[in-house]
């Protein structure tokens, strides 16, 4: 035996190495780096911030440090722990109302506590998982609140512009106003002007030199100007003041009655919520135009948002700062600049910190007037015009007015409650108001629905249907986009009983794009959403068709072609209506020529994923190209090539053969000395193809993934190649090739593996079908 001699490995008294002397050394520990463009991006994001945060702060009636503070803590927080990476976050002009009431009710301390409640409440809702639910409010109640707040904040601020003092209410405001006209202070009026002037004015630079201008926010350049000019014309005004921060109030614990803090804690979770929520879905909107991004950055997880914006609420609460919410200013800014992460959100949060510390002593030479000119302008964007127009375009502009109204009078949280209650009225009436009338015209009876058809309309349409005699025929229009489970079943039993009594029965939409909701599970149809590239039968399940007699088969063709248009004209016709207007207008366009066999099983807008006016198709037996003179008079085909290159002018030409062509088995057994028909004469211009494949000087055409199945696979590929030489032997695709106007490609359908190939190298003798397995090696055909 040996003995046992312990090696390196194995020694328990050798020191062990931090690692094998054959592994990769330890990777040293990462940096933390910031892109230039999230540097970039977060600069110009804190400089439209800075001056939007002390004015939102000033129309809050809140200490002017608090818009500081919310703005720090909602790129620092928010943008660290938010689900939107690039939504910036801080005191938002939607919250301003909710905020100033607050303040007025409850105090500046009691506020701040009803902002860290909120947080928590946030907290809950995302733990919850039911971000998602609050995207399902009506966009006119959001569209109306956010119009009713900028009404409530443009009147406001107008006090301070003309040199006086907002009042309590948008009431007591607009009563004031004509006293404070008659008092104007000349200064504040000056410098708002001036404000205004220079942020409606400052994009609107025209040339290379705008260009350059319009990198710098229009709301700096604004309140810069302006304090800048009074300044120096030494206006006497009210000017910022920044208390020292070893004064700054802090929150604490709420006082007032219960009800009125939860309603309060309630009205600000329902605003820094939704508010925060669309914008999101605004930003992942804005990041999808920019190519690239979106893969990067990913979508908004919509509960994460709510946790980050709801960690933010808590923080800024007990910090002493305002509400937070997403800001829709800021965040396209953010996106605009070029922002690639978080950490441009995050970086502009430090640059607001370093700004309230450092700078402090230059904020407070900005003028109030001019704080109050830029909130005023923000008040009046938010009343949309483009949002009016898309809730009277949906028919909801009771909704919207209701819900501005309410909030301008009354408040936000009553405001909303009024929209969603009007919201829902109005939903029900829609569901609800159903007119159905019946008339005659020229034999014909006429049943026309408008509205959507539920089970409360159920006995109107059957009065209506029930008008109509036995054995006539009928017409059903469905004008609505509904149809409930009780409604459908009292249609179809009626049109089963009418039809049964010798009647005729057509059900037609007459709104162009609308398809009637009928529940899918049927007893007497068996079809699926491909069914009609095929022949199908839609007979009862065990029906046996009639055989043995052509009367039968013919009536069954014809009844199947009957169907089929009925079908068409019922689901298909009222989707493409419009773009075949268009077309009809316009003309057909097509950048292709697609040259194939009448084989029935081609579909070809089917293996294209084409539309009409897509393809300029030829289809004949063999998809043959007869090389020019040899078509003994009938020039079809050379007609067809002439029309799409010289008169439409196609980009492409594109000849497919296909598996089990019935035209090259017909190629391979034919006889030579057989009678000629129609069908022998026509098949003629393939023997080019038989007699290349038959040629041993040239390689055979295959395919990349295998070889051919057999000798009618090999012939249907050499056909294509072969009927390429045949196209480019025609004088006007030999003029467009010339001038480079035009491509030819070859390709080969698969019938039984569904599978395409595209020809590669048809202009070698070593022609090789590739298979085509993506868009990269499709692009082709398109």
């Amino acid at each position: 035996m040996s003995a046992c001699i312990p090696t390196r490995a194995t020694d328990p008294h050798r020191k062990k190495r931090s690692h094998q002397p054959h592994s990769p050394p330890p990777l040293p520990p990462r940096r933390f780096r910031v892109a230039g463009a999230d540097v970039s991006a977060a600069i110009a994001v804190f400089l439209i911030a800075l001056p939007l945060s002390l004015g939102i702060a000033l129309a809050t009636g809140a200490p002017l440090q608090a818009g500081l503070v919310a703005a720090a803590v909602g790129g620092l927080v928010a943008g660290r722990l938010g689900g939107c990476p690039l939504q910036v976050s801080g005191p938002a002009a939607g919250l301003t109302v909710v905020t100033a009431d607050l303040i007025h009710l409850y105090g500046w301390r009691t506020t701040c506590a009803i902002t860290a409640l909120a947080g928590v409440a946030q907290l809950g809702l995302g733990c919850l998982r039911v971000a998602r639910s609050a995207l399902a409010v009506s966009p006119a109640v959001v569209h109306g609140m956010l119009a009713g707040i900028g009404i409530t904040i443009a009147v406001a601020q107008l006090h301070i512009v003309l040199g006086g003092t907002p009042q309590s209410s948008v009431l007591a405001n607009v009563r004031a106003l004509p006293a404070q006209l008659a008092g104007l202070h000349p200064a504040a009026v000056c410098t708002s002007v001036l404000t205004l002037f220079l942020l409606l004015a400052w994009p609107r630079v025209p040339g290379r030199a705008g260009r350059l201008m319009r990198k710098v926010p229009a709301a700096l350049v604004a309140v810069a100007g302006a304090t800048a000019v009074a300044s120096l014309a030494g206006l006497r005004l009210d000017r910022v003041e920044l208390p020292s921060w070893s004064s700054h109030s802090l929150s604490g614990l709420p006082e007032g009655p219960v009800l009125g803090i939860a309603a309060a804690v309630l009205t600000t979770t329902l605003v820094c919520s939704v508010q925060s929520l669309l914008g999101a879905v605004a930003v992942d909107k804005l990041v999808a135009t920019r190519p690239g991004l979106g893969a990067r950055v990913g979508r908004s997880d919509l509960n994460r948002e709510l946790l980050g914006q709801g960690a933010a609420n808590i923080v800024s609460g007990v910090l002493g700062g305002l509400p937070v919410a997403g800001v829709a200013v800021r965040s396209s800014a953010n996106v605009n600049a070029g922002a690639v992460s978080r950490n441009s959100t995050m970086l502009h949060g430090v640059l607001v910190v370093i700004a309230a510390l450092l700078m402090v002593p230059a904020l407070e030479l900005i003028p109030l007037a001019s704080l109050a000119a830029l909130v005023m302008a923000v008040g009046i964007q938010m009343v949309s015009l483009n949002h009016i127009r898309t809730v009277t375009r949906h028919r909801e502009v009771l909704v919207y007015a209701v819900t501005t109204l309410g909030v301008v009078l009354l408040g936000v949280l009553e405001g909303v409650g009024l929209g969603v209650a009007v919201a829902v009225a109005v939903a029900l009436h829609r569901l609800t108001r159903t007119r159905i009338t019946h008339d005659e015209k020229e034999g014909v009876h006429h049943v026309h629905v408008r509205g959507q058809l539920t089970f409360l309309a159920v006995p109107r349409l059957s009065r209506a249907l029930h008008l109509i005699p036995q054995g006539s025929p009928a017409v059903v229009e469905l004008d609505g986009s509904f149809m409930d489970h009780a409604a459908y079943e009292a249609l179809h039993d009626w049109q089963k009983s009418h039809t049964d009594q010798g009647g005729s029965v057509e059900l037609t939409g007459r709104r162009p794009g609308i398809r009637i909701a009928e529940p899918g599970d049927t007893a007497d149809c068996r079809c699926r959403p491909w069914t009609p590239w095929r022949n199908h039968q839609c007979d009862a399940p065990g029906a046996e068709p009639a055989t043995g007699s052509a009367t039968v088969s013919a009536d069954r063709g014809e009844h199947q072609l009957v169907r089929g248009i009925s079908a068409f004209q019922r689901n298909t016709a009222p989707l493409v209506r419009d773009e075949l207007a268009r077309l009809a207008r316009e003309g057909q366009r097509p950048t292709q020529l697609f040259l194939t066999c009448a084989d029935s099983r081609l579909v070809t807008s089917m293996i294209t994923s084409s539309g009409p006016g897509d393809l300029f198709v030829v289809r004949n037996v063999g998809n043959l190209v007869p090389l020019p003179g040899e078509e003994s008079g009938d020039d079809s085909v050379a007609a067809a090539i002439e029309y799409a290159v010289d008169v439409l002018k196609v980009r492409s030409i594109t000849v497919c053969g296909h598996s089990g062509c019935g035209a090259m088995q017909a190629l391979l057994t034919s006889d030579p000395d057989a009678p000629p028909t129609p069908l022998r004469r026509w098949l003629r211009h393939g023997r080019p193809s038989l007699e290349r494949m038959a040629d041993d000087g040239r390689p055979w055409a295959r395919l990349s993934a295998r070889q051919p199945a057999d000798a009618v696979e090999q012939l249907c590929l050499t056909n294509v190649v072969q009927q390429l030489e045949h196209l480019r032997a025609n004088e006007a695709v030999a003029r467009a090739l010339d001038a480079g106007a035009l491509e030819l490609h070859g390709m080969y359908f698969h019938v039984g593996e569904a599978q395409a190939y595209l020809l590669d190298g048809q202009e070698r003798e070593d022609a090789v079908f590739g298979h085509v397995a993506g868009s990269e090696e499709a692009h082709s055909l398109a």
